[in-house]
């Protein structure tokens, strides 16, 4: 599955990777977390929308991946002496799912287009992470994780160009959420999280 729409998110502030590195523990409890909601919102979709097939095969699939990220964190967390911590929730995605229209089709294709930001964020994190981290069995593990966290904001976009709506609305949606995406990077302050 091609993603057939860009999602031209900004690049993360360069601060990001020293506040990160300067509190790797809290980075790596926060994307415990974060796996974790990643697999709950791809099950969300099944819940609301089981008679779209495709979607539902899709979404599983990757629910199932990232259940499978979240032992990998956890396993990260147990070999570098770490507890995880209490999820304290993310303005960040909560700021995002603000955008979601009510009505459908747009709703859906707007629940897979936030969906596909964070994801994009993710990877784009991840990456950062992967690239900057010295121990390298960490930096492999992120570098696997960032490439996985691309292929499912892929989907998640690849999934949305499907809705039964011009592909072009899906692509000038994707840019507005995009920008939406970067006003609420602005307004957040640079944290030791994944988001």
């Amino acid at each position: 599955m091609t993603a057939p729409v860009a999602l031209p998110l900004v690049a993360t502030d360069p601060r990001w990777v020293d506040v990160a590195l300067a509190d790797l523990d809290a980075v790596h409890r926060d994307h415990l977390h974060c796996e974790r909601k990643a697999a709950q919102s791809a099950l969300s979709l099944v819940r609301s929308y089981p008679e779209r097939g495709p979607l539902v095969a899709a979404v599983a699939r990757l629910a199932h991946e990232e259940t499978a990220h979240v032992v990998q964190v956890a396993q990260l967390l147990a070999r570098r002496g770490t507890r995880a911590g209490y999820d304290h929730g993310d303005d960040y995605a909560a700021r995002l799912r603000e955008t979601i229209r009510k009505r459908e089709p747009d709703r859906l294709i707007d629940r897979l287009l936030v969906f596909a930001v964070i994801e994009g964020r993710s990877a784009e994190r991840l990456g950062l992470l992967a690239r900057a981290i010295t121990d390298p069995a960490t930096a492999t593990l992120y570098a696997g994780l960032a490439d996985a966290e691309v292929r499912h904001r892929d989907t998640f976009l690849a999934l949305a160009a499907e809705v039964e709506v011009p592909t072009v609305d899906v692509a000038a949606r994707a840019t507005a959420l995009a920008a939406r995406e970067a006003e609420i990077l602005t307004a957040l302050p640079i944290r030791p999280r994944i988001h």
